[in-house]
């Protein structure tokens, strides 16, 4: 059996082997699913294809707009001041920020993304990994194979704790997420096993305690932002990684830590719209006046 719970196990697994990661999660879903490799391959780089046309899309669709008139074109807006030399946090970070603010903002113009690990967060991992893959002009059969990475990352990380806002605040929806894109991102560029967990663990860290609190209940303020941030911080956290720079806390202490914050947050915090941001007097207008609307 091809099973792990923990990253660690995913780790040790892929080692007593002698097999990668992504071998090693793909033999899962083979144990799972009873499809073959090449199925379960094409099915990801179905999801990679979604992933590049959302991105496109919030890129270059000039009139894209959430249902609420709230968000839509910001990733725009900062593509075309990195394109026009205006970035100050220079080219790889300013590109991978405004795709994700541009598939956040196609998932909230109710169009097709893929949910990695939710939709709320689906801008972060596609975002630095299509931005790395570019940058470095990875093929995308290596790509893919950081994807199902990413899988094996979410999923041990939805095992130890949770990758859902209303159990655990977007500490596990964009924070996960960010981990993903962080261990996915160092796999990519050739990091070794304990980079990968370093770099899961340090994105994980600098999002502990982060609440869920949707203004009116939407996945868009301030989601969308938050997916930008999420994208930055995978990035920082791979840098780290590949430089050597290993979290002290070990990667799955830190996944349960997130467990145990998550489960100390009151449920105003948890995705209900009851506090944080949601409740401040500008976001209870913009409540009531979409209510109104309706």
């Amino acid at each position: 059996m091809y099973d792990f719970k923990t990253i660690n196990g995913l780790i040790e697994l892929a080692q007593k082997e002698e097999l990668s990661i992504p071998e090693v999660v793909i033999l899962r879903e083979q144990e799972l699913s009873e499809r073959s490799e090449a199925e379960i391959r094409e099915l990801m780089k179905k999801n990679l294809k979604v992933m590049k046309e959302a991105a496109q899309k919030g890129l270059e669709k000039d009139d894209l707009t959430s249902i609420s008139g709230l968000t839509g074109g910001d990733g725009r807006l900062l593509a075309e001041a990195e394109k026009d030399g205006k970035s100050l946090i220079g080219a790889v970070i300013s590109q991978a920020v405004a795709k994700a603010l541009a598939i956040a903002e196609v998932n909230a113009a109710m169009e097709p993304i893929v949910a990695v690990p939710t939709a709320g967060s689906c801008g972060i991992l596609p975002a630095a990994l299509l931005t790395v893959a570019e940058k470095y002009e990875k093929k995308e059969e290596e790509v893919i194979d950081a994807l199902f990475v990413a899988s094996g990352i979410g999923l041990a990380i939805a095992q130890q704790a949770s990758v859902s806002g209303a159990e655990g605040g977007c500490q596990a929806e964009c924070g996960s997420a960010a981990g993903m894109a962080a261990g996915a991102v160092v796999y990519l560029m050739g990091g070794d096993h304990n980079q990968l967990a370093s770099a899961v663990a340090i994105s994980l860290k600098t999002v502990l305690g982060l609440v869920c609190d949707p203004v009116a209940g939407l996945v868009e303020v301030p989601c969308i932002k938050r997916n930008a941030t999420g994208a930055s911080n995978a990035l920082v956290a791979a840098e780290m990684a590949l430089a050597g720079i290993e979290s002290v806390i070990p990667v799955d202490e830190v996944i349960v830590a997130m467990k145990k914050v998550g489960d100390a947050l009151p449920n105003e915090l948890k995705e209900t719209s009851l506090g944080g941001l949601a409740a401040t007097p500008t976001a209870r207008k913009i409540e009531n006046e979409l209510t109104l609307n309706n």
